[in-house]
């Protein structure tokens, strides 16, 4: 059995990793799916950690999981909605140039 703390390990790397993209890029598809990346490494902590403080059949960590999985579809459906309308309206989705709600 794998131990626990390879999977937070894992989750960390992958978290930081996303961290980075959405501070160091600033193309906003990029930032999105760095976003992403983050959420899908608290579902790994999710699982992990459902595995080891629960003896048994526990599906209470899978059904976080479940539940963050849902509300991410949502989220890219209406992200990459978002995005499709500012890259026909704008040439360019860089995050800097983005500045229709300041005026």
């Amino acid at each position: 059995m794998i131990p626990t703390a390879w999977f937070l390990i894992l989750s960390g790397v992958l978290f930081s990793i996303g961290l980075t993209g959405v501070l160091m890029r600033r193309n906003v598809l990029v930032i999105f799916m760095c976003v992403e990346l983050m959420m899908n490494a608290v579902n790994i902590t999710f699982v992990a950690f459902a595995r080891s403080f629960t003896k048994g059949i526990n599906l209470a960590g899978d059904n976080f999981v479940v539940f963050v999985v849902t509300v991410a579809a949502a989220e890219a459906a209406v992200g990459l909605a978002i995005i499709v309308s500012l890259a026909t309206k704008q040439s360019s989705v860089d995050a800097d140039s983005i500045g229709m709600l300041k005026d």
